[in-house]
């Protein structure tokens, strides 16, 4: 079996992912202390500033799976990396002109949430082009630690460029780690085949194909619908998170940029452990153990109180959160692709992902309502309870019983797509 770093264009393609999640890290802390201190925002209009982000994936999510599954892959990411780069570097000169404000910075985000969708959707459907099967897991999993890496680091370095600098300059950071990876991706020489346009149909016909493999699907259809219900409620507590921890708690930008910090060591962890694990547990007793510790570990930060222990307790929430998503996320991501054929892996992929990201612009902006009208602590027992039921409901579903990628009947996703390509019936034109 070839080992990753023979793979042709990996290396290039796991740096750029690296380098592009190094700067997402420094951006994800300056605009949440941009918004919450240097615009004054409530704990709603942080919210509104984040579900505007992925408001995109509600809108435009579906459609994006179609043009990924219609157009080369990598094109489309080398041109949505140097938009975005572009867009970040904006936010900078309108908060020099005096013209930054919370609309502005929303209208920002918003279209820097369409380039977002767009990427990774065809980010996702490209790793099986670039990696051999009995690889995927592994890639996935390396990609995810390159960003835990950053992560580890990134946050921590923000602080101080936030300190330094102040926070809309410090988004010139990611801006230009955007660019680097936009021209990493350009230079990756790998398999990027032009789709077959005869087998084109009408857009509605390939959309309403695409969702129907999704949700008729034997087990995909728990992990998705699941997904999304845990994205509601983690989004809940992560918005209310940043003004509860910077105002409730005391513990400061730079506390936070330790809490992430955490949280990146534990999905670095995470991923190390994922694929020893899933050839242990198998996929579906995998994706119920860790997804249900995904849930109950925001309980250290639930239980918070101000004082000396505060940033122990949020971080080791964070950490244990993000362990249990590091173990859990690969192994999910590489049995999705291993089951679905590549015709339709963009729109399998943009189906779930934009429903699991709209879903954060949902429970974005209702977290921060339940703190504003209620209390942050209210908000937060909601999120918890919340990802707690959703992580019992995978675990009495079909998905319990999902075999390794390996294992499976090579017959098994022909059939299952002949069975949801029949459910959508005149679907096909």
């Amino acid at each position: 079996m070839p080992r990753l770093v023979e793979v042709p264009g990996y290396v290039r393609f796991w740096t750029a992912s690296a380098v592009s999640a190094f700067g997402s890290q420094v951006t994800g802390l300056a605009l949440q202390i941009l918004t919450a201190v240097t615009l004054s925002a409530s704990a709603t209009e942080v919210g509104i500033v984040n579900a505007a982000r992925w408001v995109p994936y509600l809108l435009f999510g579906l459609v994006a799976g179609v043009l990924v599954d219609r157009w080369r892959r990598k094109p489309m990411m080398v041109a949505t990396d140097l938009g975005r780069a572009v867009l970040l570097g904006v936010i900078p000169v309108l908060y020099a002109l005096d013209r930054l404000s919370i609309p502005a910075l929303c209208m920002f985000v918003f279209a820097f949430g369409v380039l977002s969708l767009l990427f990774e959707a065809a980010n996702q459907s490209y790793v099986p082009q670039l990696v051999p099967k009995e690889l995927l897991n592994a890639g996935y999993a390396r990609v995810q630690q390159a960003g835990a890496v950053a992560g580890s680091t990134g946050p921590l370095i923000a602080g101080v460029l936030i300190k330094i600098m102040g926070a809309p300059l410090a988004v010139l950071v990611d801006a230009l780690t955007y660019l680097m990876s936009g021209l990493l991706l350009a230079s990756v020489k790998a398999p990027d085949p032009v789709p077959d346009r005869g087998a084109r149909r009408s857009l509605g016909s390939e959309l309403r194909e695409g969702v129907t493999w999704v949700y008729r699907h034997r087990t995909l259809a728990s992990i998705a619908l699941t997904s999304h219900a845990m994205l509601l409620f983690n989004s809940m507590v992560s918005t209310v998170f940043v003004v509860f921890a910077l105002y409730g708690l005391k513990i400061g930008a730079f506390g936070l940029g330790v809490t992430y910090a955490c949280a990146s060591v534990g999905v670095l962890l995470g991923g190390a452990l994922s694929g020893r694990l899933a050839r242990r547990l198998d996929v579906g007793a995998t994706l119920v153990a860790f997804r249900l510790l995904a849930a109950i570990g925001w309980l250290p930060l639930v239980l918070a109180v101000r004082g000396p222990w505060a940033l122990a307790c949020v971080s080791l929430a964070f950490f244990l959160v993000s362990l249990a998503i590091g173990i859990e996320s690969p192994v999910e991501m590489s049995y999705r692709q291993a089951v679905t054929p590549d015709r339709l892996r963009g729109r399998m992929n943009a189906t779930i992902r934009s429903m699991n990201w709209g879903m954060v612009a949902v429970g974005a902006p209702l977290g921060g309502v339940l703190a504003d009208q209620v209390s942050y602590r209210f908000a937060l027992w909601i999120g918890l309870f919340g990802a707690v039921v959703q992580a019992l409901a995978l675990a009495v579903s079909p998905t319990r019983g999902a075999r390794s990628a390996d294992e499976l009947d090579p017959t098994t996703a022909d059939l299952t797509q002949h069975g949801a390509e029949a459910a959508a019936g005149e679907g096909k034109d």
